[in-house]
Order: C-alpha cells, then structure tokens, then sequence
C-alpha cells in the first residue's frame, strides 16, 4: 500500500476533471470544470483553480501533480503546444512550470493514451491476464502492452518491460499518425475515431454531413436494438475494425505484447472487435503469391469465451536436446491477446498519472 495522494486531471476538449488519487483509489468526488474559455489566461486561471479545489478538500499534503494533457507538446518540459481542441494554447505554454511555482511540488504531464495505458498495466487489463494465466495453470506471463483509445481521436500509449516508453520527443505511441489501409492518403484517425464512424455511416444511409447518429445510437442500431440503416451502421463498424487492426497489427510488430482498447467508442466492441482480430490474423501475399502470415505471432479476440480459452491454454511441450538425454519446455505458439479496459479509460489514466509521479519521485538523484 502506497498513501503517498497525487492530484490528477483528465483534460478534455469541454471540460477538465480533477481529483486526488491515493493506493490506486480516487478519494474525493471530482471537481469538474468548463475546459472553454475566451482566452489563455481564463483557461489556466480555471486549471489553477481545479486542483486548488482539490487541495481544500484533502487532510493529507500531496506528494505531486500528475495528469494527461492533450497534445502536440513537449511532455517531459511540461510544455503545451498549438491544440487543435483547446485553441487558447499556441506557440508553447509552461503549463508544468507554472503549476510547480504555484503549488510549490514536483508537476508530471503525460499524454492520455500513455497514461491510460500504464494504469491498465498495473490496475487493469495486464494483472487481469496474467491472473488468468495462472488460474489454468499457463506459465506464460506478460510485461508489455499497447494501450489504444478509440473515441474523439486515435490515440496510443506503449509499456515495455512495466515502465511506459515515452520516447525521445515525446512522441512514442503517436499511433493516430499511422496510415489508413483503406483511404492511403489519410491518417488512420480519419476512420478510427467518432467523426469517421459517423462520416461512413452517413455516406452509406445517404445522410447529409452532420445527420449521422451518435456513436451510441449507431452501436444500437447495428445490433438491432434500435431502428435505422443497420448496414449502414455495419460498415461504418467494419470500416473502423480494418482499418484499426491493420494499423494495431503493424504496432504490435514492434511491441510484442497485449493489446488493451479504450475509449468511447470501445463499448460497441461487440461489433467490431471480431473483424478487428481477424484483420490483425489476415494474411500477407508476397510479389511472387505466396502467402505470409501478417504477424509471427497469433492475435486472439479475449473478449470471445472460445478464444480466451484457446489463449489461456498452455501448448508447450518437451523437446529433446541433440546429443544429450536431457529435455526442454518449448511453446512453439506465439501469442497475443486484444481486450477491452478493466478500469475504464478516465479510471486507468488516472492511476497511470498517479503511478507516473510515485516513479519520477522514487527515481535516484543524478
């Protein structure tokens, strides 16, 4: 157990929440605040105020501050650069600096994929697998994930080894600026994101821009809970899910591990996560046609009851060594797992933030 308290921040585009988190746990009902404001010094003044609220309400000193802030920025100066949602922000903003000369303890900014991953490695989906493993008797055990948040943007986070990997620039798991399969002159954030479900459902009900559904009411309609184009809404699902695992397939190359997805958009995973796994598994062809598996490893869908079983099952077997009459365990099956948050995306960006500063603070001087 770890009583050192962080206060914490979840900065979106319309609102910031603070709260204080303690072992893991949010201990005080969040202030909410409006994130719009006319000008850059309202917006910082309402920042200010957020975590001085936070701070009247606890009976214990915090240790530090800690939060995701959207970027492009300069995450390990605590420099804010020109945001798209938050327009107030241009030409770099001392956003850290600023906080550590008003509140007198150490600031850590993060971006929110990275910190939403790192709370689902050490509160969520990792422990949970891993717990998993070890309730059927598998000795496999994962160290690394690839976080991925599907709502207003793309977004990404990599933990190697249990610590996040930020990067030289403060760039690592930018995995929004990866190509689109489908449209190769676009990001893949054109399509895996809120606005490219609704551009492509609208393209295939015949709607104007602007009349598609809401993601949720999409969601329904596609399961035919609710009334409306369902195959429209279908490939707007389809769309997401291909152009997603083909992009997660070519990330996963470089990170071997589990695959963890949230977001908003990751409750409809119902419909999409199928088509998501099954384009990480789809095949290569080779110039000469010849087929090639697209990963050296196996990618399984964890939120499906036969393909978390068939993860979960240890095939290593033993193999003899040349010249000797010894044996060795051998598991000729490489695997991965995609799943969905444990924690909910605000909850693990929270504990990531939270965990992020106990790190720095525990870090050796020098």
């Amino acid at each position: 157990m770890d009583n050192r308290i962080v206060m914490t921040l979840d900065a979106g585009g319309t609102k910031f929440n603070f709260s204080a988190i303690q072992d893991q746990e949010e201990i005080i009902k969040a202030v909410i605040l409006p994130a719009q404001a006319k000008d850059l010094e309202s917006i910082l003044k309402t920042i200010i105020e957020g975590f001085e609220q936070v701070k009247s309400r606890l009976n214990h000193q915090t240790v530090a501050i800690s939060f995701s802030f959207p970027g492009p920025a300069d995450y390990e100066n605590g420099i804010i650069g020109d945001l798209e949602n938050l327009p107030q922000f241009k030409h770099g903003v001392a956003l850290k600096a600023m906080l550590e000369y008003k509140f007198g303890i150490p600031v850590y900014i993060n971006n929110d994929g990275d910190l939403f991953a790192y709370g689902e490695a050490i509160g969520g989906f990792l422990p949970y697998i891993n717990n998993k493993l070890k309730e059927n008797k598998n000795p496999r055990q994962y160290k690394n994930l690839l976080g991925v948040t599907f709502g207003t943007g793309f977004g990404g986070g990599i933990i190697s080894g249990g610590k996040l990997f930020r990067g030289d620039n403060s760039s690592a798991g930018e995995i929004n600026r990866s190509r689109n399969k489908l449209y190769p002159l676009t990001s893949v954030e054109d399509s895996v994101s809120i606005r490219g479900l609704k551009r492509v459902f609208a393209r295939e009900a015949g709607l104007k821009a602007g009349e598609s559904p809401d993601p949720k009411e999409l969601f329904d309609i596609a399961m035919g809970k609710t009334e409306g184009n369902k195959n429209a809404a279908l490939t707007a699902f389809e769309e997401l899910s291909i152009v997603a695992g083909d992009c997660i397939a070519s990330a996963i190359t470089l990170v071997d591990g589990l695959v963890v997805i949230g977001g908003g958009l990751s409750g409809a995973h119902p419909v999409f996560m199928k088509n998501l796994v099954e384009e990480m598994n789809r095949n290569f062809h080779s110039l000469d046609d010849k087929k090639l598996d697209r990963l050296e490893l196996k990618a399984f869908n964890l939120e499906d009851p036969e393909d978390l079983s068939e993860f979960l099952d240890d095939s290593s077997r033993e193999i003899q060594v040349p010249f000797s009459n010894k044996k060795v365990t051998y598991d000729p099956v490489k695997r991965i797992g995609v799943g969905i948050s444990r924690l909910g995306t605000s909850k693990a960006a929270a504990i990531g933030a939270w965990a992020f500063a106990l790190d720095q603070l525990d870090k050796p001087e020098g």
